[in-house]
């Protein structure tokens, strides 16, 4: 029994034909994947290689290791797989298919340009132009250029479309290729058979010419969207310089990037690009990391600081030791999930497949019945051909062709720009639907990781001082917070001698001629200290929100009590009143105590939140959520997040989470900042709006133009002439393509 499997999600098995319900991607027979297994094994194997005869294949010009025994279409980018011999001896040849031109971006450009070329002499020697521009240009056998240029350009540039059309139809599945071809064909042939004055009426060489142009124009910013992924793509490859100062046994040296190692020390001088992964072990300065973020204002670096390769160090030299290198880069991921973003495909795309695919029998259809209607009405036959072709060539989706592939490019482009890396586009397209944002605390909305919230003391100032004067020498995390804060708050430098650690109590140290120490409550039964009222009263305040207090004991007299916590993230409060201003719940889901939670979602304003969930019970709590029909977004950036990034309607992953959290999430924020859901939010919206308006335009336009095309009012005496409906066509290609480009304008 054949079975049908998701290429990009194995685990999608079907006993029929489909789709996958993850992806959108067609399911492909497991014979297919069966064949691809052997080929790549026989590749393995050099003896095999040498000693078996090849077979002819088929593979796809723009993923090579997609390949088939049968003609059909690529799972991947659904370009027609195209038949390729494999070498007969030890060495590979490149496939038969690479010799051709025309099937990559690039040779898609140069068709475009060329053709592009050979179609303005076209316009220009065509007696319907000229007549219509009031001009004449004309000289002995001048009358014959359209229909030669027309010739080089069907053959230069439209026989890729045959061959692709060729492959839909192995397959069974015409589609946007099937009706290029043969609107293409029939004027070609019509045209052909006008100028040897085989027929009369009039030519399409014009329309043949500009035909062949647009739809070359729409297929090269579609494959160029598939397989760069998107402009920002070049960019970002752009910012990783080739070379790094290396700082070996005291010596620096410029060395290539490609030779530094995991452990290398890096020196990255004031104004250059930091050129790997790394912690900032010497030095401090400002790193702009717009090309992540979109936020233009510099990041502060400090030893123990992580950076990112391709940012830009400003104002201060960094001594740096590389942590990551190659493929495992941020960057690197970042450009692997924009480009798996791309491969994958959007509701409105198949929707757009599915018009193409019912347009090309509503073309024939109509060809057929405009065929018959005039036959029956006793129209003379070369009028009734010209009323097939025209019908024939207004089918042809000019505008539908670009309709999608244009908006898609332009949105991943600006989602990357603006710190949103789409891994798959379903999950960018259903976010304008999202009824509630569903946050993870630790590490999403708070930083993870603890700090100073609030000082309760009579002099805050002395306090903080004495406290961080000896916590200094401590390695707990409490002291480095406490001591971080100090050093934030730029309070006045106290020496500090005798320190010493206090098992399960604290820290002590001589300040100033005075013992000081440094606890929480153990400490104060240690010394049979009591609180007085405020102070009391403070401390319960912060037992209740699950804050950790530390004391701060001079001799026998408290100096004060710190309080510390999860830092909330600066963005966070922003995020969710920005949510809450769109019209979604937000809600808050923790492992933290009640009182954690409760604290947490009071300073941000959210008044649903979850508190003590176990890992193994969040994916539950979306379902919870999902249960009335809510559609619901999970951000969250840890492992125990997975679970629920993938019950989610969409999963939101923060860029600074684990690899578990991002693999399992369909779209990640670069910036680690909560206001990108937002961001998200709105592109989705605008995103959604332009395609639907680009479909319409592209669909309507030939629900409109078909008929008239056939003559429905022909009777009142109006008949759409191929001259004004080729006019109209390109006028409908114009209008999607700039319509698309507003998009651009959008602020998130």
């Amino acid at each position: 029994m054949a079975r049908y499997i998701c290429p990009m999600h194995p685990e999608v098995i079907s006993d029929k034909p489909g789709v996958c319900p993850k992806c959108n991607m067609n399911l492909v027979s497991d014979s297919d994947v069966e064949d691809r297994t052997d080929n790549d094994s026989h590749h393995d194997n050099p003896k095999n290689h040498s000693d078996a005869t090849h077979a002819d294949l088929y593979a796809c010009p723009m993923h090579p290791d997609v390949t088939s025994d049968k003609p059909g279409m690529c799972p991947k980018c659904h370009m027609a797989l195209e038949k390729t011999k494999q070498s007969s001896h030890g060495g590979h040849k490149k496939s038969e298919h690479d010799k051709h031109a025309g099937h990559n971006p690039n040779m898609f450009k140069q068709k475009f340009w060329l053709s592009l070329a050979l179609t303005i002499p076209t316009l220009l020697f065509s007696h319907t132009v000229q007549s219509w521009l009031g001009f004449e240009l004309k000289f002995a056998g001048s009358e014959y250029i359209p229909a030669i240029l027309g010739v080089i350009i069907f053959l230069y540039g439209g026989l890729v479309f045959l061959k692709s059309a060729r492959g839909e139809l192995a397959a069974k599945k015409p589609g946007m290729m099937t009706l290029i071809s043969m609107a293409i064909t029939v004027a070609f042939v019509y045209s052909a058979l006008v100028t040897l004055k085989l027929v009369d009426g009039m030519d399409f060489w014009w329309e043949l010419a500009t035909l062949v142009t647009i739809m070359l124009l729409g297929h090269w910013l579609e494959m160029a969207s598939v397989e760069n992924a998107q402009g920002a793509l070049d960019e970002l490859a752009k910012l990783l310089p080739d070379e790094a100062e290396l700082v070996e046994n005291g010596k620096n040296r410029i060395v290539k990037v490609s030779e530094l190692s995991v452990g290398d020390t890096i020196l990255v001088r004031p104004g250059t690009q930091i050129s790997v992964d790394g912690k900032v072990v010497k030095g401090e300065s400002e790193v702009n990391e717009s090309m992540l973020t979109g936020e233009s204002k510099p990041v502060k670096k400090a030893v123990a600081a992580e950076v990112i390769g391709g940012t830009m160090n400003t104002n201060g030299a960094l001594t740096i030791e590389v942590t990551k290198v190659g493929g495992d880069t941020a960057l690197a991921g970042i450009m692997k999930l924009v480009e798996d973003a791309q491969t994958s495909k959007s509701k409105t795309q198949v929707l757009a497949d599915k018009a193409a695919f019912y347009l090309t029998f509503i073309a024939i259809g109509a060809a057929l019945a405009t065929w018959i209607g005039w036959w029956i009405a006793g129209a003379e036959a070369g009028f009734i051909l010209e009323r097939v072709v025209t019908v024939l060539v207004i089918a042809c989706p000019h505008a539908l062709g670009l309709a999608i592939p244009l908006v898609t490019a332009i949105s991943t482009t600006k989602a990357a720009k603006n710190g949103l890396l789409v891994r798959e586009r379903m999950a960018l397209e259903s976010a304008r639907n999202i009824d509630v944002v569903l946050f993870d605390k630790t590490g999403t909305l708070t930083k993870g990781e603890q700090g100073v919230v609030d000082i309760a003391a009579k002099n805050v100032s002395r306090t903080l001082s004495i406290a961080a004067a000896v916590e200094r020498e401590s390695e707990h995390p409490i002291a480095k917070a406490i001591f971080q804060y100090a050093h934030d708050q730029k309070v006045p430098e106290i020496h500090t001698t005798d320190f010493s650690a206090l098992s399960g109590r604290g820290v002590r140290a001589n300040v100033d001629g005075k013992t000081v120490n440094i606890g929480g409550p153990r400490l104060l039964e240690k010394l049979n200290i009591r609180l007085d009222d405020q102070l009391q009263a403070a401390t319960d305040a912060a037992s209740r929100d699950g804050k950790t207090v530390v004391y701060v004991v001079e001799e026998k007299t408290i100096l004060g009590a710190i309080m510390l916590a999860d830092v909330i993230r600066s963005e966070s409060k922003a995020a969710v009143e920005k949510l809450h201003s769109m019209g979604k719940r937000v809600a808050m889901l923790t492992g933290d105590s009640e009182g954690v939670a409760a604290w947490v979602s009071g300073e941000l304003g959210i008044t649903e939140y979850f508190a003590e969930v176990l890992p193994e019970h969040k994916a539950e709590t979306v379902k919870r959520l999902q249960a009335d029909g809510s559609r619901v977004a999970m951000v969250g950036d840890g492992v125990n997040d997975a679970p629920a990034l993938t019950q989610a309607d969409i999963g939101i992953a923060i860029g600074a989470g684990t690899d578990v959290a991002i693999e399992s999430a369909g779209i990640v924020l670069a910036s680690s900042d909560p206001r990108g859901v937002s961001k998200i939010v709105n592109l989705s919206k605008r995103t959604y709006s332009k395609m639907i308006q680009n479909l319409a335009w592209a669909t309507g336009y030939n629900a409109l133009a078909l008929p008239l095309a056939a003559g429905v009012l022909a009777s009142y005496g109006f008949i759409l002439s191929p001259a004004l409906g080729a006019v109209l066509m390109s006028l409908s290609t114009i209008i999607v393509a700039i319509n698309a480009q507003f998009l651009r304008r959008v602020e998130l």
